[in-house]
């Protein structure tokens, strides 16, 4: 009994997996699309905040202390 149950789900999960499957594999590169503009600003606040860092270290690189 318990297995038929097994593959009764293992096919269940077949059936309904598949679909899932296609749907993500076509909605992933839209979602990467939506997602770029947000990475891109993520990399420009890094890089503004690691100038900012740098401009506010100087003084201290300067006189020879090591970061």
């Amino acid at each position: 009994m318990k297995f038929l149950l097994f593959l009764v789900g293992w096919c269940l999960l077949l059936v309904l997996c598949w679909p899932l499957a296609l749907l993500i594999l076509v909605l992933a590169p839209i979602i990467w699309l939506v997602l770029l503009p947000f990475r891109l600003l993520a990399i420009t606040v890094h890089g503004v905040f690691a100038l900012v860092r740098a401009i506010f270290m100087l003084p201290a690189r300067l006189l020879g202390h090591k970061d």
